[in-house]
């Protein structure tokens, strides 16, 4: 029974994307893979949390106290910024980024991997191009504390050096996946 539901939901998100046809890792190396996401998913839920929780105690402290606590409004930015750029490489990971499917559903499983390694391939370029500058930008942030909490600045910065440093590293994993899963279907359409 378990396995049919597991077919069902399959066949389920491959028919919403079309992009999810191209097979991940399996295996030790899929395992590790996917307790890394699952790291990186916890730490942007438990952000998500954190957020929710200080925006409820900013309102409280609006309607209940006769002052309002200044830090939560900044404190909730910053989490948002680091929720995103943990989350980011897992998004790209699972083709839940932002795209536009116009044609995907037309292409042969080989060429749907061909373009997730066109894809994977352009994003790591522009990853690769930036992440010298948003280091830059991180060190920046050595001499600045923020308004309210008074928290190194470098600190908030850093998240874009995790952005795209996560961008690169799951873009080059997708582009092996993308190769890995030509070569297969290469080879399977040879033998007769």
């Amino acid at each position: 029974m378990n396995s049919d539901h597991k077919a069902l939901e399959q066949q389920a998100l491959e028919s919403l994307d079309s992009m999810s046809a191209v097979p991940k890792f399996e295996g030790a190396i899929g395992r590790v893979i996917g307790w890394v996401d699952k790291c990186f998913l916890t730490l942007a839920v438990m952000a998500l949390i954190t957020i929710a929780a200080t925006v409820l105690l900013q309102i409280c402290s609006r309607l209940f106290l006769p002052f309002s606590i200044a830090w939560t409004e900044e404190l909730s930015r910053y989490l948002f910024i680091y929720m995103v750029a943990l989350s980011v490489g897992v998004v790209l990971r699972q083709n839940r980024n932002i795209s536009v499917e116009l044609f995907h559903h037309l292409l042969r499983p080989r060429m749907k991997a061909a373009f997730q390694v066109l894809i994977c391939s352009m994003i790591g370029l522009f990853a690769f191009l930036v992440l010298p500058y948003a280091w830059q930008y991180a060190q920046n942030g050595a001499w600045q504390t923020s308004p309210t909490l008074r928290a190194p600045m470098l600190y908030i910065f850093f998240s874009t050096v995790v952005t795209f440093a996560l961008l690169l590293v799951y873009s080059l994993l997708g582009c092996i996946e993308g190769m890995v899963a030509m070569c297969r279907s290469s080879a399977s359409h040879q033998e007769p």
